[in-house]
């Protein structure tokens, strides 16, 4: 659902809650939505802070790939075998950074 929705959504329930005039069955079902609606975005939030654990952990493993390409000799098997794991550990972590990008725009709405 798109969080713009989910957000207008949870403002009107809080309005109809809010209102002195909004019958008691009325806000038993007002307060029904106003939960469904804070579940969806939770579970957005959810869903980006697991990407960015897996994205932070790619940084980290780029990061030991290149500590450990570092200790190679220049031109040897072993270095151009590391410096290839490397560029697809890099890859992975910028791909993956770019979704949480998306996944953070998509949770504040788009407004990044």
């Amino acid at each position: 659902m798109d969080p713009f929705i989910a957000r207008a959504n949870i403002d009107h329930c809080l309005d109809l809650l809010k209102a002195s005039d909004t019958p008691d069955s009325t806000k038993a079902t007002v307060t029904k939505v106003l939960i469904e609606e804070e579940r969806k975005l939770g579970h957005e939030r959810e869903q980006l802070e697991f990407a960015e654990s897996r994205a932070m952990a790619c940084r980290e493993r780029a990061e030991r790939q290149r500590r450990l390409t570092d200790s190679f000799e220049p031109g040897s098997l072993q270095r151009r075998q590391a410096e290839s794991l490397l560029i697809s550990f890099e890859w992975l972590a910028k791909f993956i950074e770019g979704a949480c990008v998306q996944m953070r725009r998509k949770a504040d709405g788009g407004l990044l």
